[in-house]
């Protein structure tokens, strides 16, 4: 007799997966897989002084105010996520954004950090950390010139 298995099987909720499954769904540039790995009640933190800037809340809501607006100023807006360290339902994960933007042409490449809470094989919770005067340089016309 052998083992049968049927139906398709669950994700794993290990805090770490469900941040990873986050990641490559925003690369595939699947919201609705995003929106899955989101809370109900989940509050998606924008860094002050990133474009964005705000906390959001609702997997729609996040999806709509931070992940379609990335889409429509920046080409090819791309999240890294090079490295992770997990605490029980926390996970950070050391990052880099690249992109081009749509109206100045000009190509982003920074290091962030990204704060997750997750429970329940949810992300309850998210706070972004950034350069953010480096996103700005790239949305502008101008920026700081060299020092020689």
């Amino acid at each position: 007799m052998g083992l049968t298995v049927t139906g398709t099987p669950q994700p794993s909720a290990a805090p770490a997966d469900v941040v990873r499954r986050q990641y490559l769904a925003s690369a595939r540039g699947d919201l609705d897989a995003l929106r899955a790995t989101l809370a109900d009640d989940v509050e998606w933190t924008e860094m002050a002084g990133f474009p964005l800037a705000g906390t959001y809340r609702t997997p729609a809501g996040v999806t709509a105010a931070v992940m379609e607006r990335l889409a429509a100023d920046w080409e090819d807006w791309t999240a890294h996520d090079d490295s992770y360290v997990v605490d029980g339902e926390n996970v950070v994960v050391l990052a880099r954004y690249t992109a081009r933007h749509r109206t100045t042409g000009k190509a982003l490449a920074v290091r962030v950090a990204h704060h997750f809470v997750v429970r329940g094989g949810l992300i309850v919770r998210f706070e972004q950390f950034v350069d953010t005067a480096l996103v700005r340089d790239a949305m502008t016309g101008s920026a700081l010139a060299p020092t020689r």
